[in-house]
C-alpha cells in the first residue's frame, strides 16, 4: 500500500470529516490505495475449514443468514460470501464506491453463472454512514441484525477517536448470539504511528472484551477465559495460512460472539 498518499490524505483531518475524504479519494478514483483486487484470502481460508463457526449460523430458522460487510470497497468480500450463501450487504459512504461494486457485482455474476449447483445469496450494495441508522431499514426487514459482519480495513481507516463509536455500532449490528469476524491489520505497525492504516496491537481485545475506547499504546494481556465489560466474547483467534502481503505475516483472524 502507498502508505504516504494515505496518511496526507487524512491529515488534520476530524471524526466529522473522515467520510468526505474517503468520498473525495473514491470520486479521483485513488483505490488503487487499498484495492487488492480479489476476496481477502484469510476470510476464503476460514470460512472454508473446519474450524468455522460461521457455517451453521441461521441455518435452523429457515431462512438466508444475513451478512454485512462495512466499507466494503469494490465489493470483493461481498461477492465472496454471496456465493456461500449469504444475503449479504456491502456498505459504503461514497456514492462513486456503490457505483463500482455494482459494476463489479454484474461482471462476476455473468463470469461465474448462477447456476442450479450454487445457491447465492441476495447482494445489496448501500450508500451509507456506517454510524448512522438512515440505511438499515432498508437492508434488514425486520431481522433486527446480522448474522456476521465482516470487518477488515475499517477500523484500522477510522481516526483513534471514533473507535469506541465502531464498537458500540457493531453492538447494535450484530444479533445476540452471533458473530463478528475481524482480519486484525496492521498489527505489525506501532500503535502510535501515523495513519490511516492505524496500528491496531490490542485495539480489538480492547474495545470488544474490554469495553475500553481503543486507545491504546501495545498489545497487552488477552485471556478468552475472563469475562469483561465488552459486548463481545472472543471465541477464535486463529493465524491464517495465507493474506494479503500488507499485512507482512502478522495478520489474525479474530472471532467474537455478541452477548
Amino acid at each position: 500500500m502507498p502508505e504516504g498518499r494515505l496518511i496526507s490524505a487524512f491529515s488534520r483531518c476530524t471524526p466529522d470529516a473522515q467520510a468526505s475524504r474517503w468520498d473525495n479519494l473514491w470520486k479521483s478514483g485513488e483505490q488503487d490505495l487499498w484495492d487488492r483486487g480479489q476476496a481477502s484470502p484469510a476470510l476464503r481460508e476460514y470460512l472454508q475449514s473446519d474450524n468455522c463457526l460461521i457455517k451453521a449460523v441461521g441455518e435452523h430458522c429457515g431462512r438466508r443468514r444475513k451478512a454485512l460487510v462495512p466499507a466494503c470497497g469494490t465489493g470483493y468480500d461481498v461477492m465472496f460470501l454471496a456465493k456461500l450463501g449469504f444475503d449479504t450487504v456491502g456498505l459504503e459512504v461514497s456514492a462513486q464506491a456503490v457505483d463500482t461494486a455494482r459494476g463489479y457485482a454484474a461482471s462476476v455474476s455473468g463470469v461465474e453463472g448462477r447456476t442450479k449447483d450454487i445457491n447465492w445469496g441476495k447482494v445489496d450494495f448501500v450508500q451509507g454512514d456506517f454510524f448512522s441508522q438512515d440505511w438499515e431499514s432498508n437492508v434488514l426487514s425486520g431481522t433486527m441484525g446480522f448474522d456476521f459482519v465482516y470487518d477488515y480495513t475499517f477500523l484500522c481507516a477510522l481516526l483513534p477517536e471514533s473507535r469506541k463509536a465502531w464498537a458500540d455500532r457493531m453492538a447494535e449490528l450484530v444479533k445476540p448470539g452471533r458473530y463478528l469476524v475481524c482480519l486484525e491489520f496492521p498489527l505489525w505497525k506501532e500503535n502510535q504511528a501515523e495513519g490511516p492504516p492505524f496500528g491496531l496491537q490490542g485495539v480489538y481485545w480492547n474495545l470488544l472484551a474490554e469495553g475500553g475506547d481503543g486507545k491504546v499504546e501495545r498489545e497487552h494481556m488477552e485471556d478468552d477465559s475472563l469475562t469483561g465489560s465488552g459486548q463481545f466474547t472472543r471465541v477464535q483467534r486463529l493465524k491464517p495460512s495465507i493474506s494479503f502481503p500488507q499485512g507482512k505475516g502478522t495478520d489474525m483472524i479474530s472471532v467474537w460472539k455478541k452477548k
